[in-house]
Protein backbone atom coordinates (compact mmCIF):
# COMPACT_ATOMS: atom_id res chain seq x y z
CA UNK A 1 0.00 0.00 0.00
CA UNK A 2 1.34 3.42 -0.93
CA UNK A 3 0.51 6.18 1.47
CA UNK A 4 1.14 9.85 2.07
CA UNK A 5 0.89 11.10 5.61
CA UNK A 6 1.10 14.61 7.01
CA UNK A 7 0.38 15.47 10.60
CA UNK A 8 1.20 18.64 12.53
CA UNK A 9 1.71 18.02 16.21
CA UNK A 10 2.59 20.45 18.94
CA UNK A 11 4.68 18.15 21.10
CA UNK A 12 7.46 17.10 18.70
CA UNK A 13 7.70 19.49 15.78
CA UNK A 14 11.02 18.15 14.49
CA UNK A 15 10.01 14.51 14.21
CA UNK A 16 6.41 15.17 13.15
CA UNK A 17 6.77 18.38 11.22
CA UNK A 18 4.04 19.42 8.75
CA UNK A 19 5.28 18.96 5.22
CA UNK A 20 5.23 22.16 3.16
CA UNK A 21 2.49 22.22 0.54
CA UNK A 22 4.93 22.03 -2.35
CA UNK A 23 6.73 19.05 -0.80
CA UNK A 24 3.44 17.27 -0.05
CA UNK A 25 2.23 17.92 -3.58
CA UNK A 26 5.45 16.41 -4.94
CA UNK A 27 4.90 13.25 -2.86
CA UNK A 28 1.27 12.92 -3.91
CA UNK A 29 2.23 13.47 -7.54
CA UNK A 30 4.88 10.78 -7.30
CA UNK A 31 2.30 8.28 -6.03
CA UNK A 32 -0.42 9.27 -8.43
CA UNK A 33 1.60 9.80 -11.56
CA UNK A 34 -0.31 10.37 -14.74
CA UNK A 35 -3.59 8.85 -13.52
CA UNK A 36 -4.68 12.22 -12.16
CA UNK A 37 -5.51 15.25 -14.22
CA UNK A 38 -9.24 15.35 -14.78
CA UNK A 39 -10.11 18.34 -16.91
CA UNK A 40 -13.11 20.37 -15.93
CA UNK A 41 -15.73 21.16 -18.52
CA UNK A 42 -15.89 24.59 -20.09
CA UNK A 43 -18.10 26.93 -18.14
CA UNK A 44 -18.31 30.62 -18.94
CA UNK A 45 -19.04 31.39 -15.29
CA UNK A 46 -15.59 30.03 -14.39
CA UNK A 47 -13.64 31.86 -17.10
CA UNK A 48 -11.68 33.91 -14.55
CA UNK A 49 -10.87 31.00 -12.23
CA UNK A 50 -8.15 28.38 -12.47
CA UNK A 51 -8.73 24.72 -11.67
CA UNK A 52 -6.70 25.21 -8.50
CA UNK A 53 -8.95 28.08 -7.38
CA UNK A 54 -12.10 26.08 -8.06
CA UNK A 55 -10.72 23.07 -6.18
CA UNK A 56 -9.77 25.29 -3.28
CA UNK A 57 -13.22 26.89 -3.12
CA UNK A 58 -15.01 23.53 -3.17
CA UNK A 59 -12.68 22.05 -0.58
CA UNK A 60 -13.23 25.06 1.68
CA UNK A 61 -16.99 24.56 1.38
CA UNK A 62 -16.68 20.85 2.31
CA UNK A 63 -14.48 21.62 5.32
CA UNK A 64 -16.41 24.60 6.65
CA UNK A 65 -20.04 24.12 5.57
CA UNK A 66 -20.55 20.37 5.11
CA UNK A 67 -18.30 18.94 7.83
CA UNK A 68 -17.82 21.97 10.09
CA UNK A 69 -14.32 20.79 10.98
CA UNK A 70 -13.07 22.32 14.22
CA UNK A 71 -9.62 23.08 15.50
CA UNK A 72 -7.90 20.10 17.07
CA UNK A 73 -10.14 17.44 15.50
CA UNK A 74 -8.51 14.30 14.10
CA UNK A 75 -9.20 14.23 10.36
CA UNK A 76 -8.40 11.45 7.89
CA UNK A 77 -8.54 12.07 4.13
CA UNK A 78 -8.52 8.85 2.10
CA UNK A 79 -7.99 9.09 -1.66
CA UNK A 80 -6.67 6.78 -4.36
CA UNK A 81 -4.61 7.26 -7.54
CA UNK A 82 -7.63 8.68 -9.40
CA UNK A 83 -8.56 11.34 -6.84
CA UNK A 84 -5.25 12.76 -5.69
CA UNK A 85 -5.93 16.34 -6.74
CA UNK A 86 -9.13 16.35 -4.71
CA UNK A 87 -7.42 14.75 -1.73
CA UNK A 88 -4.68 17.36 -1.87
CA UNK A 89 -7.22 20.23 -2.09
CA UNK A 90 -9.09 18.84 0.92
CA UNK A 91 -5.84 18.51 2.82
CA UNK A 92 -4.86 22.10 2.13
CA UNK A 93 -8.27 23.34 3.26
CA UNK A 94 -8.37 21.14 6.37
CA UNK A 95 -4.96 22.09 7.77
CA UNK A 96 -6.25 25.66 8.01
CA UNK A 97 -8.81 24.38 10.53
CA UNK A 98 -7.06 21.58 12.39
CA UNK A 99 -3.47 20.62 13.16
CA UNK A 100 -4.29 16.89 13.24
CA UNK A 101 -4.77 15.99 9.59
CA UNK A 102 -3.72 12.80 7.84
CA UNK A 103 -3.77 12.29 4.06
CA UNK A 104 -3.42 8.76 2.76
CA UNK A 105 -3.38 7.44 -0.81
CA UNK A 106 -4.55 3.83 -0.94
CA UNK A 107 -4.65 1.49 -3.95
CA UNK A 108 -7.72 1.81 -6.17
CA UNK A 109 -10.38 -0.75 -5.29
CA UNK A 110 -11.89 -3.15 -7.83
CA UNK A 111 -15.58 -2.38 -7.15
CA UNK A 112 -17.97 -0.47 -4.90
CA UNK A 113 -18.12 -1.81 -1.38
CA UNK A 114 -14.69 -3.45 -1.38
CA UNK A 115 -13.04 -3.13 2.03
CA UNK A 116 -10.08 -0.74 2.26
CA UNK A 117 -6.69 -2.13 3.35
CA UNK A 118 -6.57 -3.02 7.03
CA UNK A 119 -4.24 -0.13 7.99
CA UNK A 120 -6.70 2.34 6.43
CA UNK A 121 -9.64 0.74 8.22
CA UNK A 122 -7.76 0.93 11.52
CA UNK A 123 -6.96 4.60 10.96
CA UNK A 124 -10.62 5.38 10.26
CA UNK A 125 -11.55 4.20 13.74
CA UNK A 126 -9.24 6.75 15.34
CA UNK A 127 -10.72 9.84 13.68
CA UNK A 128 -13.44 12.36 14.38
CA UNK A 129 -13.80 13.19 10.67
CA UNK A 130 -13.21 10.98 7.63
CA UNK A 131 -13.29 12.33 4.06
CA UNK A 132 -13.14 9.64 1.38
CA UNK A 133 -12.91 10.83 -2.24
CA UNK A 134 -12.26 7.50 -4.00
CA UNK A 135 -13.01 5.88 -7.34
CA UNK A 136 -15.18 3.19 -5.75
CA UNK A 137 -17.51 3.67 -2.82
CA UNK A 138 -16.45 2.98 0.75
CA UNK A 139 -19.92 3.84 2.05
CA UNK A 140 -21.13 0.26 2.34
CA UNK A 141 -18.04 -1.22 4.00
CA UNK A 142 -17.42 -2.60 7.46
CA UNK A 143 -14.62 -0.07 7.85
CA UNK A 144 -16.95 2.91 7.46
CA UNK A 145 -19.68 1.32 9.59
CA UNK A 146 -17.19 0.77 12.40
CA UNK A 147 -15.77 4.29 12.13
CA UNK A 148 -19.28 5.72 12.40
CA UNK A 149 -20.08 3.50 15.39
CA UNK A 150 -16.88 4.73 17.03
CA UNK A 151 -18.06 8.32 16.68
CA UNK A 152 -16.64 9.59 13.40
CA UNK A 153 -18.62 11.69 10.97
CA UNK A 154 -17.91 10.48 7.45
CA UNK A 155 -18.33 11.92 3.97
CA UNK A 156 -17.71 9.52 1.09
CA UNK A 157 -17.34 10.74 -2.49
CA UNK A 158 -17.32 7.64 -4.70
CA UNK A 159 -16.42 8.28 -8.32
CA UNK A 160 -15.73 11.95 -7.72
CA UNK A 161 -13.86 13.80 -10.45
CA UNK A 162 -12.42 17.30 -10.55
CA UNK A 163 -15.35 18.39 -12.70
CA UNK A 164 -17.88 16.95 -10.26
CA UNK A 165 -16.03 18.40 -7.28
CA UNK A 166 -16.10 21.92 -8.70
CA UNK A 167 -19.39 22.08 -10.63
CA UNK A 168 -22.97 20.81 -10.62
CA UNK A 169 -24.25 19.17 -7.47
CA UNK A 170 -21.32 20.34 -5.36
CA UNK A 171 -22.22 23.94 -6.20
CA UNK A 172 -25.72 23.61 -4.70
CA UNK A 173 -27.02 25.47 -1.67
CA UNK A 174 -26.99 22.61 0.84
CA UNK A 175 -29.06 24.55 3.34
CA UNK A 176 -31.85 24.78 0.73
CA UNK A 177 -31.48 21.07 -0.01
CA UNK A 178 -31.81 20.33 3.70
CA UNK A 179 -35.05 22.31 3.80
CA UNK A 180 -36.42 20.61 0.66
CA UNK A 181 -35.74 17.13 2.04
CA UNK A 182 -37.26 18.05 5.38
CA UNK A 183 -40.41 19.30 3.63
CA UNK A 184 -40.76 15.91 1.93
CA UNK A 185 -40.78 14.11 5.28
CA UNK A 186 -44.47 14.56 6.20
CA UNK A 187 -45.56 12.88 2.95
CA UNK A 188 -43.75 9.69 4.00
CA UNK A 189 -45.59 9.45 7.30
CA UNK A 190 -47.73 6.30 7.71
CA UNK A 191 -47.39 5.38 4.02
CA UNK A 192 -45.97 1.91 3.45
CA UNK A 193 -46.63 0.93 -0.19
CA UNK A 194 -44.40 2.42 -2.91
CA UNK A 195 -45.27 2.10 -6.60
CA UNK A 196 -42.90 3.29 -9.33
CA UNK A 197 -43.83 3.52 -13.00
CA UNK A 198 -42.28 5.05 -16.10
CA UNK A 199 -43.05 5.44 -19.79
CA UNK A 200 -40.14 3.10 -20.50
CA UNK A 201 -42.02 0.24 -18.84
CA UNK A 202 -41.12 0.30 -15.16
CA UNK A 203 -43.92 -0.99 -12.97
CA UNK A 204 -42.76 -2.08 -9.56
CA UNK A 205 -44.30 -2.21 -6.11
CA UNK A 206 -42.76 -2.75 -2.68
CA UNK A 207 -43.26 -2.09 1.00
CA UNK A 208 -41.26 0.17 3.31
CA UNK A 209 -41.20 0.91 7.00
CA UNK A 210 -42.04 4.61 6.79
CA UNK A 211 -40.13 5.38 9.99
CA UNK A 212 -36.90 4.32 8.26
CA UNK A 213 -36.75 7.04 5.60
CA UNK A 214 -33.30 8.69 5.67
CA UNK A 215 -33.67 12.45 5.41
CA UNK A 216 -30.20 13.59 6.44
CA UNK A 217 -28.35 13.17 3.11
CA UNK A 218 -28.34 16.93 2.67
CA UNK A 219 -24.66 17.79 2.66
CA UNK A 220 -24.58 18.86 6.30
CA UNK A 221 -22.55 16.31 8.27
CA UNK A 222 -21.54 18.13 11.43
CA UNK A 223 -22.31 15.74 14.29
CA UNK A 224 -20.72 12.48 15.50
CA UNK A 225 -21.89 9.26 13.83
CA UNK A 226 -23.26 11.02 10.76
CA UNK A 227 -22.60 9.58 7.29
CA UNK A 228 -23.19 11.32 3.97
CA UNK A 229 -22.26 11.26 0.30
CA UNK A 230 -20.97 14.37 -1.43
CA UNK A 231 -22.40 15.82 -3.59
CA UNK A 232 -25.45 15.28 -1.41
CA UNK A 233 -29.17 15.55 -1.86
CA UNK A 234 -31.42 12.51 -1.66
CA UNK A 235 -34.12 10.93 0.48
CA UNK A 236 -33.83 7.15 0.63
CA UNK A 237 -34.88 3.95 2.34
CA UNK A 238 -34.33 0.20 2.34
CA UNK A 239 -37.23 -1.65 0.70
CA UNK A 240 -38.68 -4.21 3.07
CA UNK A 241 -36.91 -7.44 2.23
CA UNK A 242 -38.89 -9.91 0.14
CA UNK A 243 -41.66 -7.46 -0.83
CA UNK A 244 -40.55 -6.00 -4.18
CA UNK A 245 -42.07 -7.36 -7.38
CA UNK A 246 -42.27 -6.14 -10.94
CA UNK A 247 -40.19 -4.78 -13.82
CA UNK A 248 -37.59 -2.07 -13.41
CA UNK A 249 -36.24 -0.20 -16.45
CA UNK A 250 -33.03 1.75 -15.76
CA UNK A 251 -32.78 4.44 -18.45
CA UNK A 252 -30.49 7.10 -16.96
CA UNK A 253 -27.22 5.72 -15.67
CA UNK A 254 -25.81 2.62 -14.09
CA UNK A 255 -22.81 3.11 -11.81
CA UNK A 256 -20.35 5.14 -13.93
CA UNK A 257 -22.09 4.64 -17.26
CA UNK A 258 -24.53 7.03 -18.95
CA UNK A 259 -26.86 4.61 -20.69
CA UNK A 260 -27.61 4.58 -24.39
CA UNK A 261 -29.45 1.28 -23.99
CA UNK A 262 -31.97 0.60 -21.24
CA UNK A 263 -31.39 -2.08 -18.61
CA UNK A 264 -34.37 -4.25 -17.71
CA UNK A 265 -34.41 -5.91 -14.30
CA UNK A 266 -37.01 -8.57 -13.50
CA UNK A 267 -37.61 -8.61 -9.75
CA UNK A 268 -39.38 -11.20 -7.63
CA UNK A 269 -39.66 -11.16 -3.84
CA UNK A 270 -37.00 -8.47 -3.51
CA UNK A 271 -34.41 -10.18 -5.73
CA UNK A 272 -33.27 -9.53 -9.29
CA UNK A 273 -33.94 -12.75 -11.17
CA UNK A 274 -33.04 -11.58 -14.70
CA UNK A 275 -31.07 -8.76 -16.33
CA UNK A 276 -31.57 -7.72 -19.96
CA UNK A 277 -29.99 -4.95 -21.99
CA UNK A 278 -27.20 -6.01 -24.34
CA UNK A 279 -23.55 -5.86 -23.37
CA UNK A 280 -24.02 -3.83 -20.20
CA UNK A 281 -26.46 -6.43 -18.89
CA UNK A 282 -23.85 -9.11 -19.58
CA UNK A 283 -21.28 -7.03 -17.70
CA UNK A 284 -23.64 -6.66 -14.74
CA UNK A 285 -24.26 -10.41 -14.58
CA UNK A 286 -20.53 -11.06 -14.71
CA UNK A 287 -19.62 -8.45 -12.06
CA UNK A 288 -22.22 -9.60 -9.56
CA UNK A 289 -21.46 -13.23 -10.35
CA UNK A 290 -17.78 -12.76 -9.54
CA UNK A 291 -18.65 -11.20 -6.18
CA UNK A 292 -21.09 -14.04 -5.44
CA UNK A 293 -18.37 -16.67 -6.01
CA UNK A 294 -16.43 -15.25 -3.06
CA UNK A 295 -19.35 -15.71 -0.68
CA UNK A 296 -20.60 -18.78 1.12
CA UNK A 297 -23.06 -20.72 -1.03
CA UNK A 298 -26.11 -19.82 1.07
CA UNK A 299 -25.29 -16.09 0.77
CA UNK A 300 -24.54 -15.90 -2.94
CA UNK A 301 -28.02 -15.00 -4.13
CA UNK A 302 -28.00 -12.03 -1.75
CA UNK A 303 -25.84 -10.07 -4.20
CA UNK A 304 -29.07 -9.62 -6.21
CA UNK A 305 -30.99 -7.99 -3.34
CA UNK A 306 -32.72 -4.71 -4.20
CA UNK A 307 -31.02 -2.86 -1.37
CA UNK A 308 -32.07 0.79 -1.58
CA UNK A 309 -34.58 3.16 -3.14
CA UNK A 310 -34.42 6.92 -3.16
CA UNK A 311 -35.37 10.29 -4.64
CA UNK A 312 -32.90 12.84 -6.03
CA UNK A 313 -33.29 16.22 -4.31
CA UNK A 314 -30.38 18.35 -5.59
CA UNK A 315 -31.49 20.96 -8.13
CA UNK A 316 -27.91 21.56 -9.34
CA UNK A 317 -26.99 17.91 -9.87
CA UNK A 318 -26.43 16.82 -13.46
CA UNK A 319 -27.03 13.56 -15.30
CA UNK A 320 -23.55 12.91 -16.57
CA UNK A 321 -22.77 9.22 -16.19
CA UNK A 322 -21.60 9.11 -12.59
CA UNK A 323 -24.22 7.78 -10.25
CA UNK A 324 -22.80 9.73 -7.29
CA UNK A 325 -24.27 12.85 -8.86
CA UNK A 326 -26.88 11.28 -11.16
CA UNK A 327 -28.88 9.79 -8.27
CA UNK A 328 -29.07 13.22 -6.59
CA UNK A 329 -30.60 15.02 -9.59
CA UNK A 330 -33.93 16.55 -8.61
CA UNK A 331 -36.85 14.59 -10.07
CA UNK A 332 -35.04 11.30 -10.58
CA UNK A 333 -35.22 8.18 -8.47
CA UNK A 334 -32.83 5.28 -8.13
CA UNK A 335 -32.62 1.65 -7.05
CA UNK A 336 -29.44 0.02 -5.70
CA UNK A 337 -28.60 -3.67 -5.97
CA UNK A 338 -26.48 -5.59 -3.48
CA UNK A 339 -25.45 -4.77 0.08
CA UNK A 340 -28.17 -3.37 2.37
CA UNK A 341 -26.44 -3.99 5.70
CA UNK A 342 -25.72 -0.28 6.24
CA UNK A 343 -29.49 0.28 6.19
CA UNK A 344 -30.17 -2.56 8.60
CA UNK A 345 -30.72 -5.38 6.11
CA UNK A 346 -29.39 -8.92 5.99
CA UNK A 347 -27.47 -8.71 2.69
CA UNK A 348 -23.81 -8.07 3.63
CA UNK A 349 -22.22 -8.90 0.30
CA UNK A 350 -19.66 -6.16 -0.34
CA UNK A 351 -21.12 -4.74 -3.55
CA UNK A 352 -23.70 -1.97 -3.91
CA UNK A 353 -24.46 -0.40 -7.29
CA UNK A 354 -27.28 2.04 -8.12
CA UNK A 355 -29.17 2.66 -11.32
CA UNK A 356 -31.10 5.86 -12.05
CA UNK A 357 -34.53 6.41 -13.63
CA UNK A 358 -34.74 9.82 -15.30
CA UNK A 359 -38.49 10.54 -15.39
CA UNK A 360 -40.30 8.27 -12.96
CA UNK A 361 -43.81 8.53 -11.60
CA UNK A 362 -43.99 7.54 -7.94
CA UNK A 363 -46.86 6.90 -5.52
CA UNK A 364 -46.76 6.44 -1.76
CA UNK A 365 -49.94 4.50 -1.03
CA UNK A 366 -52.50 6.57 -2.97
CA UNK A 367 -50.53 9.84 -2.88
CA UNK A 368 -48.58 10.69 -6.03
CA UNK A 369 -45.16 12.22 -5.36
CA UNK A 370 -43.59 12.41 -8.83
CA UNK A 371 -45.11 12.57 -12.29
CA UNK A 372 -42.73 11.98 -15.19
CA UNK A 373 -39.82 13.34 -13.19
CA UNK A 374 -41.57 16.37 -11.72
CA UNK A 375 -42.49 16.72 -8.06
CA UNK A 376 -46.19 17.46 -7.75
CA UNK A 377 -45.97 18.07 -4.00
CA UNK A 378 -45.29 21.44 -2.39
CA UNK A 379 -41.66 21.03 -1.29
Amino acid sequence: MQSTMARKQRDNPDENRQLPDDELQEIVDSVIGSEVGESISDNTDDVDFTIEELLSASAKMVVETCMDIRRGENVLIVCDPTTGEIGQALHEATIKKSDRVLLIVMPKAKHHGEEPPTPVANLMRQQQVVLAPTKYSLTHTRAVRQAVRDGARVATMPGITVDMFTHGGMAADFNNIKKRISNLGPYFRRRRIVNVKSEQGTDITFEVNWRDWKLDDNGICNRPRMLTNLPAGKAFIMPREGTMNGVLIIDGSWDSTLLDEEIELQIENGMVIDVKGGQIAANIRQEFGEVAKKLRSKERENVWTVAEFGFGMNDQARMGGNVLEDEKRLGTCYFSIGDNSTLGGSSAVGIHIPGVLTKPSVWLDDTQVLEDGEFILDI
